[in-house]
């Protein structure tokens, strides 16, 4: 079974536009409601697989997209 890793942001606007930008670089992401064990500041967030987290983080900061962090998501 996969593991994931969710990428946190401040907005919701900003999760869609990092949805964006790594769908477009070729990673699979789906938009979730933000675990409120990691942030209470968005109500959405980005599902990752913690394998891609490395070419997540480059492709969000080679588009400039806003960032928070990117936590490990426990199942």
């Amino acid at each position: 079974m996969p593991e994931f890793a969710v990428v946190l942001v401040h907005s919701t606007s900003h999760a869609v536009h990092a949805e964006r930008v790594l769908k477009r670089a070729g990673l699979e992401v789906k938009l979730i409601p933000t675990p409120r064990h990691l942030s209470s500041d968005c109500g959405s967030a980005v599902r990752i697989l913690r394998t891609d987290q490395a070419a997540c983080a480059a492709a969000l900061e080679t588009a400039a997209a806003p960032l928070d962090r990117i936590e490990p998501l426990d199942a």
